[in-house]
Order: C-alpha cells, then structure tokens, then sequence
C-alpha cells in the first residue's frame, strides 16, 4: 500500500499496517504458546528464544590472566582457557601404581568381555540421536545420521563391530572441541569454568551402545556400592537426600549428634590416572575387547577449546574422562566404587559430591571420624587424586554438640558451616528448611519475571 500511494497517512495504507501488525502480534503469539506446550521435550529452543530478548548478552570474557593483565581476543582467550585446562592433568606414577579392591568374586565365565554390535541396535540408536545436538571436529551432525539411518545402520555396524574385535579406536574419534562453561565465582578466572567435551557423534552412538552393557554387568552383579546415588538407574539426588535427612533426623529425634563432613574433589572427572582406571575396570570383571576398547579410547587423546568460533592448538590429554562422553559417567563411578572401603562412618556419594555423616557423642566418637577421614585421604594420595581443602567443610547437627575439630592435608583444620549447598537443597545445623524455601522463593520469582519480560 506504501509502494502504491507512497503516503504514511493514506487510508488504505494505514488498514493495511494496522491488518499486518495484528496478524504478525497474531503469529507471535502462536510461536511463544508453542514454546511453552514443548518445554518439557525441548528447553533448548525456550530459552535460546528467552535469550534473543534478553537485553543482557551472556558471553565468556574477558579474561583475567595470572600476570593479573586483561584478554579480550577470542584466540587468546581460547588459549588461556586451553592452557589452564592443560594444566590441571595429572602425570601418573607409573612406578608405584597399588592394587584395587577386589570388587568382582564371581566365576571367569561371568566376567564382561566383549559385545556383538548388530544393525537393529545401531538403527535405534541413530533414531533416538537428538538432531539440534553440536557436532565434534569431525563436523558429522546427528541430523544427518539421524535421518539417514536406515542407509547408514549396515556400514556403521560392520564398523562398529570391526573397531571392537581389534580394539582400536579411529584417530577421528579421540579428539574434542572443548567449550568453557561457567560453574560460579568471577567469570574473569578461567579456573571457574568447566571444561565440556563435544566429540564425534558416531563415537557417541558406540559409546551408548559399549555403556549399557557396561551398566547391566555392574547392576547384575551389584557391583556399584549402594552409597554411590549418581548416574544409576533409579537412583538421583533425591534418593541421595532422601537417605541423608533420614539419617540424621532420625538420629537427632533419638537426642544424638551428628557431623557431616561436606568433602570436595579437586577437578575430579579431569584428574583420573587412565593406568589406574584400567586396573579397576580390571577389579570390576571388565577384560577382553571391551577393556582393550576402552584402553585404546581413553589413551592418545586430544582437544582444543573453541570459543566465539575460534580455537586453540591441539593439546594431549594426558588424564581423566571427557566430561561431555556417554562412556565418562560410568568410567567416573567405576574408579571411585572403593572410596568408602574400610570406612565405619556413612558414606553418601553423588557422582564426585561426598558426604560423610556420624554420631558424633564424646571424644572416641570423633577420633572415629578423624580416622575416616585420614583413609579417605590416604585413598586420594594412592590414587593421585586431590581433596579441594578450601571446599571441605563440617556441619555440627544436634542441641549438645560438642563441634570437635578435625584436620586433613598434612593437618589443616577443616572449616565449619552453619548451611551448606547440598545437591540443590539449602541444609542447615537447624535441620529448618526456611532458608531453601526463601531460596526457592526467589528462584520462581527470578522466572516469573523472565517470563513476563520475555512474553
């Protein structure tokens, strides 16, 4: 109508505007409730929209170097992040490696040893591969073999199966794009971020495939200690402070007193020895070509980080699991099933999150305790892992505590905690819940105003 009468205040064209904006208030409208009705199969459009209307950008950077200089070129950037990443890596003392628990006492006949892959389970598994997920340097979205499954099954499979009968991983298969995802404190520090590993989708569907015999095995043979509540099936966090609260609840009702030792692994996923985690996949019944597969893909590996488009050079990988793998979870659980071996406390674990609870009544009770914590650190220096000593803390529960003191790490004193962050959940000495709920308060206040913001 502008284009015809090439007037602002032309009749026709002033309908025709106010008939557009309807239409396009009309569309938006239907895009938004569309959003919503999908949220539970798909938050990553919500909030990808939620960001487009954000006036605030979430971007990483600048950065803080350790000169104490500011970076802000994507590529420098990049590099700073690659070379903290590098160098959180442990060497391992392949003098002195010690020998696991024992966790398997069952027949030869039952140990886990190899998996036939056939071309139904691979056509599953390209069917069920998310299509908006990112690809890994090898740049093979899982659209395209999500879609073309029934072409791709046959070849993958013979593959697949080829890679497991000789034990070798593909070169494509071993390196990762690395993106720094923020966890907390000042996103200035390349130490407050965590490094997230995308690599190649086919190796992914393999490892879907090597993980759930994996799972089977440990679960048919309870094989993962009953402490451990992370990435098993029907347990979760809240079977983990289901059994936490219980606990002490229970034991402050019969008038006892509790200490909760809040225990905090140093970069745990990235610190694992691979010599040691083969030695207990070993313990765990886990030989043959699975165990060779597994050798072979965790060794020789490497990643860049790539930031706004951008990467850094290749680094070796020369410890740990990739956070971000389908096989990382498992391997994780498997390293430290034996952590809580020859402990008298309770022991709860959720993934790397431990807790150590007792009742904790006079001093013979808390020498109790101090001699669990002194095993648990001697588990640490024997497997080359590291308690963050900063983030180690004790909760007294109970009216008479007496609040003993307790010392790790050639002798320094752990802190104390009135309220503590646990597994989402605000815990208190108290043992009262106002605190979460004033949390859980503002958190719904925070989304109702994104949403009104937003829609």
């Amino acid at each position: 109508m502008f284009s015809r009468y090439n007037d602002n205040n032309h009749p026709a064209y002033i309908k025709a505007s106010v008939s557009a904006k309807k239409e396009i208030k009309r569309a938006k409208k239907n895009f938004e409730s569309k959003l919503c009705e999908n949220i539970k199969k798909d938050t990553k459009s919500f909030y990808a929209y939620v960001r487009s209307q954000s006036k605030s950008s979430v971007k990483v950077g600048p950065l803080v170097e350790e000169s104490g200089s500011s970076v802000t070129d994507s590529k420098q950037m990049a590099e700073v992040f690659d070379h903290h990443f590098s160098s959180i890596y442990t060497q391992e003392d392949m003098s002195s490696l010690p020998a696991p628990e024992q966790i398997f006492h069952g027949k030869d006949s039952e140990f886990l040893t190899n998996i036939t892959v056939d071309v139904e389970t691979v056509k599953k598994k390209l069917q069920s591969l998310r299509p908006d997920k990112a690809s890994g340097p090898d740049d093979i979205p899982p659209r395209l073999l999500c879609e073309l499954s029934e072409e791709l099954c046959q070849p993958l499979a013979v593959i697949l199966q080829k890679s497991m009968e000789e034990g070798v991983v593909p070169e494509d298969w071993k390196l990762a794009n690395v993106c720094p995802v923020f966890k907390k404190g000042s996103k200035a520090q390349a130490v407050n971020h965590r490094p997230i590993s995308l690599t190649s989708q086919v190796c992914k569907l393999f490892e879907f495939i090597i993980r759930g015999a994996l799972v089977d095995h440990l679960e048919r043979n309870h094989l993962i200690k009953d402490s451990q509540h992370g990435f098993r099936r029907g347990r979760s966090c809240l079977t983990n402070l289901l059994e936490f609260l219980d606990k002490v609840t229970c034991s402050v009702d019969a008038r006892d007193n509790i200490d909760v030792v809040y225990l905090d692994f140093a970069k745990a996923f990235d610190k694992i020895p691979h010599c040691s985690l083969i030695k207990k996949l070993e313990a765990h019944s886990i030989r043959g070509n699975i165990l060779t597969w597994i050798t072979d893909w965790l060794k020789g590996r490497k990643q860049r980080v790539c930031l706004h488009g951008i990467y850094s050079c290749w680094q070796t990988v020369w410890s740990g699991v990739p956070q971000g793998s389908v096989l990382g979870p498992v391997l994780f659980l498997i390293f430290i099933n034996d952590l809580d071996c020859n402990i008298t406390s309770t022991i709860l674990k959720f993934a790397d999150d431990t807790k150590l609870i007792s009742i904790v009544n006079n001093d013979d009770d808390s020498t109790l305790l101090q001699h669990d914590l002194a095993i648990l650190e001697n588990w640490t220096h024997s497997w080359q892992m590291e308690f963050n000593i900063d983030k180690c803390k004790v909760m007294h529960v109970g009216r008479t505590n007496v609040h003993s003191i307790y010392h790790m790490m050639n002798n320094i004193e752990l802190g104390t905690t009135s309220e503590e962050k646990d597994l989402g959940v605000s815990v208190s000495d108290d043992l009262k819940k106002s605190k979460h709920c004033a949390y859980a308060y503002s958190k719904a206040n925070r989304t109702l105003g994104m949403i009104e913001r937003t829609f």
